[in-house]
């Protein structure tokens, strides 16, 4: 049995000490209350993208410094080169080597954490990057690369939905040789599309630097527009200016994100375990694709609803509102990984401690086994519960706040009652799935 399908969340649900009726039917009124108080109080666009007060000058200074920023790059390629041999030349058995925990809890998972509290880190040390700039030096490319990088997120979205069918699908996806192999490949494919079209590329197609980047939006540390570091109210950095065009592909990337999680959820719940082969690839394939094509559908629908209330372009709709579909990706992964990132998260420094499995003790960890106890049930259910009502109320502001943007307050908030129903929904089938262990 793969330990790493065992390891996300809990395992189960029933171990949580709540009433998941009285859970799921609460979450959903305080969705709807949070749309009824906003559509009183809230007449105008308040959250600013020029708004922000400035960081301390010394921590500004740090955080700009090359320096930092060359030996943030080290750590992470240095990273990077361990794990990679710890795939190949460490223990064959998955449980015991460090590559699989490495890559599906402490990068995937810890992501999440890096770039909403600290912005869009990766961004920067990024070792696909270093690889690049390397390559062109040796190779003396221009890193500008000889065609424009493709326009959208729409690589990106393509390259999320493998990994996630990767991590939740793929038979033996936590076998070393192939999380090894599929690191590679990776590394390999976007380094040499950032030969060809330019460094530009990792904001468009690198998944997870996307992945990252998007994430760092809702940090309470951004940049003015005149470049300044500030602090600032997080769902600030999910605002643009009407004028600008829509993001193209970041609908696609919010829903493959959103329907992932919520797939993973389904697979906990007891008709999924009952009715459902769990070593099928066919049932886990088609169960994926059919939760990311209801989000979207769902999305779209309520945006084309929308479009025929207020009378707003529909073509241009899902491109301007998809990045207040950010914070429910982030509710999601929250309550989805938050105890799998505390608890199966430490088997990755107790592994690298003995990377190839020489029977060596570098961080003084030989021996340790997982403390369970730093996640007891209650506050796991705290965490889950708060994180999916909070995403989508904090969807719902961010949504509210850009259609006040787009037109008046009564057309806004006509515009605006399909996507509160759908918000509503998720947040219901969010609480079901996560609660019918």
């Amino acid at each position: 049995m793969d330990p790493l399908l065992l390891a996300h969340g809990l395992g189960g649900r029933t171990d949580l000490p709540l009433d998941p009726l009285g859970a799921i039917a609460g979450g959903g009124i305080a969705v709807a209350a949070s749309f009824w108080a906003l559509t009183a109080a809230w007449k105008r666009p308040r959250l600013r993208p020029d708004a922000g007060r400035p960081v301390p000058a010394a921590l500004e200074a740090v955080a700009g410094s090359r320096a930092v920023t060359a030996a943030g790059r080290a750590v992470a390629l240095a990273a990077l080169a361990l794990v990679v041999a710890a795939a190949f030349a460490g223990p064959g058995d998955e449980r015991r080597n460090l590559a699989p925990w490495a890559l599906y809890v402490t990068f995937w998972v810890g992501l999440v954490p890096l770039s909403v509290l600290a912005g869009p880190v990766w961004r920067r040390i990024n070792p696909l990057r270093t690889l690049h700039a390397a390559c062109c030096r040796l190779t003396r490319l221009d890193p500008a690369g000889r065609r424009p990088a493709p326009g959208g997120h729409w690589p990106a979205a393509a390259w999320l939905t493998a990994f996630v069918w990767l991590e939740l699908v793929a038979p033996h996806r936590a076998d070393p040789r192939l999380v090894g192999a599929v690191i590679c490949g990776y590394a390999v494919v976007n380094v040499a599309a950032a030969l060809y079209f330019g460094r530009g590329w990792f904001a468009r197609g690198d998944g997870f630097e996307v992945y990252a980047t998007l994430l760092a939006r809702m940090s309470p540390i951004g940049r003015h527009p005149q470049g300044r570091l500030v602090w600032r109210t997080p769902l600030t950095g999910l605002t643009r200016d009407p004028d600008q065009p829509p993001e193209r592909g970041l609908a696609a990337v919010a829903c493959v994100l959103i329907g992932s999680t919520a797939f993973d959820g389904i697979t906990r719940t007891t008709y999924w375990r009952d009715t459902v082969d769990p070593g099928s690839v066919t049932a886990g394939t088609l169960g994926l694709a059919a939760a990311i094509a209801l989000v979207t559908a769902l999305y779209l629908g309520a945006l084309r609803v929308t479009a025929a209330l207020t009378g707003l372009d529909a073509a241009a709709l899902p491109g301007r509102f998809a990045p207040t579909l950010l914070p429910i990706a982030l509710g999601y992964t929250l309550a989805h990984y938050f105890s799998f990132f505390l608890l199966e998260g430490q088997m990755t420094v107790i592994l690298a401690g003995d990377p190839f499995g020489a029977g060596w003790d570098l961080l003084g960890t030989a021996g340790h086994r997982v403390d369970y106890d730093l996640a007891p049930p209650m506050l796991v259910a705290q965490v889950q519960v708060n994180a999916i009502v909070l995403g989508h109320i904090a969807a719902t502001v961010a949504a509210h706040d850009l259609a006040l943007r787009l037109g008046p307050p009564g057309r806004a908030v006509r515009g605006q009652l399909p996507v509160a129903a759908v918000m509503v929904a998720l947040t219901c089938a969010g609480l079901f799935a996560l609660l019918s262990g």
